[in-house]
This record gives C-alpha cells, sequence and structure tokens, in this order.
C-alpha cells in the first residue's frame, strides 16, 4: 500500500479532506514512493485555527514552560537524528552524511531557542523624569506561517519554528510537497516533548495552500525560503495584508579566486560547494571568478576532482552526490549545460549522460563544469539550483569584485587568497549579505543571522540569530510613574511632560 502523508493540526494526525493529492518519489529509482495531501482552503483555515487558540494560552506561558518543551525536543531530536536523516534521504535524494548535516544545523537554531530567556530580556531606564521610569520588552507576535523549500526539508523549517515558538507564537508549517514526511516527524518529536496541542501544525499542499496562508487574516507573520520569484510574490501579497514578512529567496554565489591562492584548497573548496547535495543549495558555489593567470591551472584541478565524484543512491554509504529531487528538475538543469556552447560557454564536464546501475530511473545528473562563461550566458544569469559550475575569468581584483558585485543576486560571496589586505577588501566590498573568506559556504551558525542581499531577500529581517528573534517579537515601550504616598496630587499640566 503507498504511503500517505497527512497533515497534524491541534496536537494530531489529521486526514487530508480535499481529494487532492500529489505524488512523492524516491530520486534514486523514480518510483512513487508516497503520496502526499493537498490542502484545501478549508484545510488551511483549520490549521490556524488551531494556531489561534493555542496562542491564548502560548502567548502568555511563562518562559520556563517554553523551555522546558524545546530542551526534551532538543533531545529528542538528538535521538532519532538518524531517523529523520534517513526519511530526508528517501524522498530528497541527498546522501545520508548531508542529510545528517542538515539534522544537526536545524539542532544549533534548537539549542539557540532553549536559551532564549537571555535574549528576551529587555532593557529599564529608571527615574527619566521625577519618579517616572521607562521600559522596552519583546512580545510574541501571534500566529506564524513558515513556508519552507524542498531542499532542507528539516533544517529550514528549523531555521523557523524553535525561535518562533521559543518568542511565545504559534506555528503554522507549510513544508514542500515533494519531500513531507520530515515535517510530520518532527511534529510528532514536538509532541513528544510536552508542547501543547495546536502551537505546533502542519498543513500539507501546494500553490493553493500558499495563498491561503498568505492571504489568512488570522496569520500575522510570514517566514519563507524559496526562489527569487517566488519569495518576491510572498513578500508582496503577504505585506498587502497586512503581514510582517521575512521571504529569504534565491542565489547566484560567487566565489572569487585570486592569483596567490592554494589552488588545490581552492578546487577541494569549488568542488565540495558547488557539487555538495547536487548543486541543491541556495548557498551552492555556482561561479567562480578566476583572477590572472591562474585560470586554466585551477579549472584541470576542479575536473580531477569532479570527474571522482561517486554518483549514486543516497542510501548507499558509498555515495558522494545523490539525485536531482525530480525528472522535471534534472531536465531543466540538464539543459543549461545541452545549450551552454552556443552561448560562448566551454563544456568542460557534462554530466548529463549519466546513470546508475541499478537505478535507472532515477533523477541522475552528473558534476557539470562549464569555463570561460560569458556573464551574458543563461548558465551564469539563472540559478541553476544543480550540479553546474560556471568558471569566468577577470585579469584584476577589481574587475573580479565588478562581476560578483553586477549579480542582481547577494546571498553569499567568499574570497581564497592568502593576502589578508585583499581578504580585508573584499569583505568590506563583496555585496552579498554573507562573505566567506578562504570558506567556500558562509553559512552561519545558529547564534548569528543567515540572508543576503539585493534579491535574495524580501524583507527587513534575516532568519534565525538575533534577527530571527526580533523578526518573532514585536517592540514595547512602557512608561511608568508611581507617585510617592506622600505626595499631594500636582493637578492639571497641558504642557510637553517635562524630563529635566
Amino acid at each position: 500500500m503507498t504511503k500517505t502523508v497527512h497533515h497534524w493540526i491541534g496536537g494530531k494526525p489529521v486526514e487530508g479532506t480535499s481529494g487532492r493529492w500529489g505524488p512523492v518519489a524516491d530520486p534514486a529509482t523514480g518510483e512513487a514512493a508516497a503520496r502526499v495531501a493537498l490542502a484545501s482552503a478549508d484545510e488551511v483555515d483549520a490549521a490556524v485555527a488551531a494556531a489561534r487558540d493555542a496562542y491564548a494560552t502560548w502567548g502568555t506561558s511563562s518562559l520556563a514552560q517554553r523551555t522546558a518543551v524545546l530542551f526534551r525536543f532538543r533531545a529528542l531530536l538528538d535521538a532519532h537524528r538518524d531517523e529523520i536523516a534517513e526519511l530526508v534521504t528517501a524522498e530528497h535524494g541527498k546522501v545520508h552524511s548531508d542529510a545528517l548535516g542538515e539534522v544537526a544545523r536545524g539542532l544549533e537554531v534548537v539549542e539557540l531557542a532553549c536559551g532564549i530567556t537571555t535574549q528576551l530580556k529587555g532593557e529599564l531606564s529608571t527615574q527619566v523624569s521625577n519618579r517616572v521610569d521607562v521600559a522596552s520588552i519583546r512580545q510574541p507576535v501571534g500566529v506564524v506561517a513558515g513556508i519552507s523549500p524542498f531542499n532542507f526539508p528539516a533544517m529550514v523549517p528549523m531555521w523557523m519554528f524553535p525561535l518562533a515558538i521559543a518568542c511565545g507564537n504559534t506555528f503554522v508549517l507549510k513544508p514542500s510537497e515533494k519531500d513531507p514526511s520530515p515535517s510530520i516527524r518532527l511534529a510528532e518529536l514536538l509532541a513528544e516533548a510536552g508542547l501543547p496541542d495546536g502551537v505546533f501544525n502542519v498543513v500539507q499542499g501546494d500553490k493553493d495552500a500558499v495563498e491561503a496562508l498568505l492571504a489568512h487574516p488570522g496569520v500575522d507573520a510570514v517566514s519563507f525560503v524559496g526562489s527569487t520569484p517566488v519569495a518576491r510574490h510572498v513578500h508582496a501579497t503577504a505585506t498587502a495584508h497586512g503581514k510582517r514578512v521575512q521571504a529569504l529567496g534565491g542565489a547566484k554565489n560567487h566565489m572569487l579566486v585570486l592569483p596567490d591562492a592554494d589552488l588545490d584548497a581552492a578546487a577541494d573548496a569549488a568542488v565540495s560547494a558547488a557539487y555538495g547535495s547536487s548543486g541543491e543549495r541556495c548557498m551552492a558555489v555556482s561561479a567562480v571568478v578566476a583572477v590572472g593567470a591562474i585560470g586554466d591551472a585551477l579549472v584541470e584541478k576542479i575536473r580531477e576532482r569532479a570527474e571522482k565524484i561517486k554518483v549514486g543512491p543516497g542510501s548507499d554509504p558509498t555515495s558522494e552526490m545523490g539525485p536531482l529531487i525530480t525528472a522535471a528538475h534534472r531536465d531543466k538543469v540538464a539543459s543549461y549545460v545541452t545549450g551552454a556552447a552556443a552561448e560562448g560557454c566551454e563544456v568542460v564536464l557534462a554530466g548529463t549522460d549519466l546513470t546508475v546501475e541499478g537505478h535507472e530511473g532515477g533523477f541522475w545528473m552528473g558534476p557539470a563544469l562549464l569555463d570561460k562563461v560569458p556573464t551574458d550566458a543563461r548558465a551564469y544569469r539563472e540559478e541553476i539550483f544543480g550540479p553546474v559550475l560556471c568558471v569566468l575569468r577577470a585579469e584584476t581584483y577589481e574587475e573580479g569584485v565588478a562581476i560578483v558585485n553586477a549579480s542582481p543576486y547577494g546571498n553569499g560571496a567568499a574570497v581564497f587568497t592568502r593576502d589578508g589586505g585583499a581578504a580585508r577588501r573584499f569583505q568590506l566590498e563583496a555585496e552579498a549579505g554573507m562573505v566567506g573568506v578562504n570558506v567556500p559556504i558562509p553559512v552561519p551558525v545558529g547564534y548569528h543571522s543567515f540572508g543576503g542581499w539585493k534579491d535574495s531577500l524580501f524583507g527587513d529581517h534575516h532568519v534565525y540569530g538575533t534577527d530571527g528573534i526580533r523578526f518573532y517579537t514585536r517592540g514595547k515601550v512602557v512608561t511608568t510613574r508611581w507617585p510617592d504616598p506622600s505626595e499631594t496630587p500636582s493637578g492639571v499640566d497641558l504642557g510637553f511632560p517635562r524630563h529635566h
């Protein structure tokens, strides 16, 4: 019998009633692994109503109660990390070690949420005027909707809901319909940890569910991670309905390699960052800018390493790179390579004719490497989200930085060099929200914040870290005056309050 993935509403699994279903494939075989319920507007209403009801008590719950639940959830998550990683591999296709890394990065944010007590401390100024004190406090927003992508079905939801819940909000998660099972397992672990019913809900679905959440009057805030066109739409639509929004979009992350760099280290980094998780990362390096005469040597070193990558099912511990998420996505990624030569690119590795013995129906593509890529080539201009690495050439540092900064995206950028002065210039001059110095994927740890610039972010707040806490809370200033018992009333004064 085909596995069916349903919703999680009000602290329990709820069967889909819309009559609409989406396929969930095993990317390594191409065969149907499950089907997922696609929510109707009524089912979205039910999830939001459960969250709104739970907010009445969770929003005023003690910090001790919230952190006690999160500490138990953290322990359960750690104990079940292999199981969750297996769910990720089965539906996304990434290799098990990469799936484990995803869970570990999510755990970092859970751990930050466990320490929310120190993050929610307010400020107090006493005696700003005669017997007048002013305090600044932060309170929860209300009901938060989280819309997460297929590439990190466990980690990205954990970038959102642990902090939202710790701050006193309730949560409705709409995960990707392509790999929905990890979301339900996370819900089960939260329930086991003692989270009250309705505080965390999962509504499965497609675009219809997203649109219903964006317009729903019971949703106060929206967190989104996905492609730039959808992030722009989410931001415009949800803000038009009066919601606060953080919408993280796509990327074209650059790695600038200067002539003095250790080319072996740079090649290792480029291959790891471009082809890890089959390139299905918003922080994957998809463009290497080689400066000066090192270009040919660097490309050769990248080619040597890329050719040795073992592509196979994520469940095979010897596999280094798994399949792409769907056949349609695989075909789209391959089209960037098949059309590259006509646009002036040199195709060093194509990767488009790969098959894996015993898994011929899987959504396979090998590492692709394009050299001497013009900046107007489609493979460079667009976010590919697959194992395709473009190498561009620049004569000088200044020309290389100009290439990086001309991109409409500004998620991440890295520089490889032995020159501290050049590295310092780059970290100040690169127009990106996250910068790496000899670090190809500069994803911050959980207590810093993740987010880009330009078309990689819509909204004012990055995700998790201090920005995440500020997004999931609202500031309030309280001015208090308690007259001294011996003081006689001073009468009416229509003048401006005096602070001196």
